[in-house]
């Protein structure tokens, strides 16, 4: 299976990048994997020009979008990472996710309408009861229907300082036994 992995932290050395590491490392065994730091890329915001319904699914910004939603629609399974603010996610995997609308038809080359898994990883410093995990959640939730994809992981993470989780070496087990699952 050919897996992509989204951090979208703009922190390399976060709570989230620990996450999906240990993810990253649990799918090695089975799986091809590649992995982007969102903040590396240039993604300037849809403006909705519908250009790209026009042409065939490329946004016609001069950014980062083309090849990096490419990269989204070859994947067998796309692993979407953020810290949590302000109750939801990142502004960097936002403007990723917002550039989905490029290759949301079937016209689109390639389309993201293909058979797909997708994870969700939020780590944010509250703790787990609280709402904002269930957001991310379920904004994920509704672009996986939307798009025809399979929610395949799902995981919250809580932890405040920039280095709690890489102190936490029994929770990124379970997320490294957890991704070595699927």
């Amino acid at each position: 299976m050919n897996v992509l992995i989204l951090n979208g932290s703009p922190r390399k050395n976060g709570n989230t990048s620990h996450a999906l590491r240990a993810i990253e490392d649990g799918l090695k065994a089975r799986h091809t994997v590649e992995s982007l730091n969102v903040y590396d890329f240039t993604f300037k915001p849809c403006r909705n020009c519908d250009a790209c319904k026009r042409n065939g699914g490329s946004c016609v910004l001069p950014d980062d979008t083309v090849p990096v939603i490419s990269k989204v629609a070859a994947a067998d399974l796309v692993i979407f990472g953020s810290p949590v603010y302000w109750w939801g996610i990142s502004a960097q995997l936002k403007d990723v996710v917002d550039k989905f609308y490029s290759r949301d038809d079937a016209s689109a080359k390639p389309t993201l309408r293909t058979k797909k898994k997708i994870g969700v990883v939020a780590c944010g410093a509250d703790s787990l009861s609280n709402p904002e995990y269930k957001l991310i959640s379920d904004q994920f939730r509704c672009i996986a229907e939307f798009l025809g994809w399979e929610v395949v992981l799902d995981e919250s993470v809580c932890a405040a300082a920039a280095d709690d989780l890489a102190k936490d070496a029994a929770r990124l087990a379970e997320l490294k036994a957890t991704a070595g699952k699927l």
